[in-house]
This record gives C-alpha cells, sequence and structure tokens, in this order.
C-alpha cells in the first residue's frame, strides 16, 4: 500500500499510525523500521514500480487521414468516411 501510493512523509505516519491500533496489526517498533526503510528507499521503489508497469514498446510516430469514397456499386457508401491510422511503434530505450 506504502508504495503504489507513493506516499510522503505524513502518509506514511498516518498510515503506520493506524496500522498500529488496528487489532492485528503492525507494533511501534515495526512502524520505525518500516518508516526507516521508506525513508530511505523510497525513490529506489517508486522507480522499480514504474519500470515494471510500463509497456516494452513505446510510439516513436502516428499518421493518419481519413478518406471519403467518391465511387462505389451501391450508392449507400459514397461519402461513407474511412479513418486510416498508423502508428510506428519501438523499443524502450532505442
Amino acid at each position: 500500500s506504502i508504495a503504489s501510493a507513493d506516499m510522503d512523509l505524513n502518509q506514511l505516519e498516518a498510515f503506520l499510525t493506524a496500522q498500529t491500533k488496528k487489532q492485528g496489526g503492525i507494533t511501534s517498533d515495526q512502524a520505525a523500521v518500516i518508516a526507516k526503510f521508506w525513508k530511505n528507499h523510497r525513490m529506489k521503489i517508486h522507480e522499480s514500480l514504474i519500470s515494471q508497469s510500463r509497456w516494452g514498446n513505446v510510439l516513436k510516430n502516428m499518421n493518419w487521414r481519413v478518406d471519403l469514397k467518391s465511387q462505389s456499386k451501391h450508392i449507400d457508401q459514397i461519402n461513407t468516411p474511412v479513418a486510416i491510422v498508423e502508428m510506428e511503434l519501438g523499443k524502450i530505450g532505442q
């Protein structure tokens, strides 16, 4: 919960206080250890979660256009818009 919410120190303190008051929760000593660990490693944990949650591909380029049919065997298909989208994907860091 702490890592997924990327809690600041005030949020962390409130969260850990609530956990110590909960029946079957953590002790004050455990809360102090968790707080110290979070303060020392918050940025590393946050960066790790972000890198794990990204897709392997990134959008490098995109082109699009809308075409209208001007001739067709069937009259109801004339002036029917058709969207064409072209996306170029690449790997992160390449």
